[in-house]
């Protein structure tokens, strides 16, 4: 197998994604390839995030407006570069995160797309199933799954 030329890593501003961003950042520098960062979100008004953070609590970081996806993909992106990737393009995507990441990956021609593992082994992940699992699933590309829990 040659080496991956285009990498697609998902994040949505969590502990756990970001795990995935490193990974994926290291990746790229070894490889000498474009890392793509992409955060799929659904724009939300601050009243309505700050009554979902009320209720989530450490599981608010999933509901985000078009400003915090701004910010998860620079954090993301200050990541990657501490990790050593050099080419690095941020692609916040309005949408659910499973379909948002397989068209990043298409319209980016990546050959390889980045996610955690978190949600895979929960009872929630094997009823509702997971990002990792149906990105997995799905994939014309090959997908790392990074241990992030």
């Amino acid at each position: 197998m040659g080496a991956y030329q285009t990498i697609v890593v998902g994040t949505d501003g969590s502990k756990t994604s970001f795990g995935a961003v490193d990974r994926a950042a290291a990746v790229a520098k070894e490889a000498d390839a474009k890392l793509v960062i992409a955060c799929a979100y659904y724009p939300t008004s601050q009243e309505d995030v700050e009554r979902a953070q009320d209720v989530l609590g450490d599981e608010a970081y999933q509901v985000v407006g078009s400003a915090p996806a701004d910010d998860t993909l620079q954090s993301a992106r200050d990541r990657a570069v501490q990790q050593g990737a050099g080419d690095i393009e941020m692609v916040p995507v309005r949408g659910e995160p499973i379909k948002s990441l397989l068209d990043v990956v298409k319209q980016h021609s990546a050959d390889l797309l980045v996610v955690g593992n978190r949600g895979l082994n929960t009872l929630a992940g094997r009823i509702l199933g997971s990002v990792p699992a149906e990105v997995a699933r799905k994939s014309s590309v090959d997908v790392l799954i990074v241990h992030t829990t």
